[in-house]
């Protein structure tokens, strides 16, 4: 979920992700928009999406950003997305 808590129109141009498998395999991710898609999220919405990694082992972890552009403008800025845990949920048990 990606919500425009700001006062202007923006669009999200690319994303860079970090990911990091629990064997220690490591992969950088880059690309344009997210799922095929750059977004334009008006103030006050949001815009959902459902993606995957491929991991190894049943535990990893990732963080990066989304580099997004304010369309009254034109200025870009970088939304920095903190590290967050991908555990299979029988893990857990």
């Amino acid at each position: 979920k990606i919500e425009n808590s700001g006062s202007s129109i923006i669009q999200l141009l690319s994303r860079h992700w970090f990911i990091f498998d629990s064997n220690g395999e490591y992969a950088e991710v880059k690309g344009e928009g997210v799922i095929g898609l750059q977004p334009v999220i008006h103030p006050g919405q949001l815009h959902e999406y459902d993606s995957f990694c491929n991991l190894k082992t049943d535990m990893g972890m990732m963080w990066g950003s989304y580099l997004m552009k304010r369309m009254d403008d034109n200025s870009v800025f970088k939304v920095n997305i903190p590290e967050f845990h991908l555990i299979v949920p029988s893990r857990l048990n």
